[in-house]
């Protein structure tokens, strides 16, 4: 709406989902007793994704640009690793290299999106970048796919959780998607409804993986 801090009111505000997905996943690790450093550090981070999201929503800097990546990857890299133990019941070992895979991509995936140059969007101004730059959470995708097959297939006692987590973020994920084509109809755009939707779904990964922490392992893999 303009270039000013308040130029995209929604956009901020909406970021509050992440606080209060923080806030559940505390207040279900307190009552369950689960509070971890692993879990903390989640919980953390989820914090962070509203924090830095809002700042790159108020300045638009490149320095509140990582402060909106990095905790969102960081997220990720984390819940999937956390992920293959409480849920997948990985052995350690299998972790490892498969975490050493995850951080690696994603370490290239915020290079690649962060520095000058890097995104299509700084590329081409005038053009807008492909699925309105939606195409770079594709790891997200796969790895919520791939965790609600396993859950269902194995009759995990949180699947429905897991499956309600993906269908909600590919919910989200199509507000990202459409909402440079719809502005011109609809001026706020649906930009905040990824954020609201996305909130939801963090929420629901922690709540998982702190449910999960207190069940029995499905495997011999050790606890993370």
């Amino acid at each position: 709406m303009g270039p000013g801090f308040w130029a995209e009111p929604w956009n901020a505000v909406s970021n509050a989902a992440f606080l209060l997905a923080a806030l559940w996943g505390w207040i279900e690790a307190r009552r369950t007793g689960a509070v971890g450093g692993v879990t903390l550090l989640l919980i953390a981070l989820a914090a962070l994704i509203g924090v830095g999201s809002f700042l790159f929503h108020s300045f638009a800097t490149a320095w509140s640009g990582l402060a909106d990546v990095l905790p969102i990857w960081s997220f990720v890299a984390v819940a999937v690793i956390v992920g293959m133990a409480r849920v997948g019941g990985l052995a350690p070992a299998r972790i490892a290299v498969i975490a050493l895979a995850v951080v690696l991509a994603l370490v290239l995936l915020v290079v690649a999106v962060t520095l000058p140059g890097g995104d299509q969007a700084a590329r081409a101004p005038t053009k807008p970048p492909v699925l309105n730059g939606s195409l770079q959470y594709t790891p997200a995708v796969v790895a919520l796919v791939a965790f609600s097959a396993m859950a269902w297939r194995s009759g995990h006692p949180l699947a429905g959780w897991i499956v309600a987590a993906t269908v909600t973020f590919l919910l989200s994920l199509t507000f990202r998607t459409i909402d440079l084509a719809v502005c011109n109809t609809f001026s706020r755009g649906t930009h905040f409804l990824w954020h609201l939707l996305n909130g939801l779904m963090i929420g629901l990964v922690l709540q998982v993986l702190v449910r999960a922490e207190r069940l029995e392992p499905r495997q011999h893999a050790g606890r993370v």
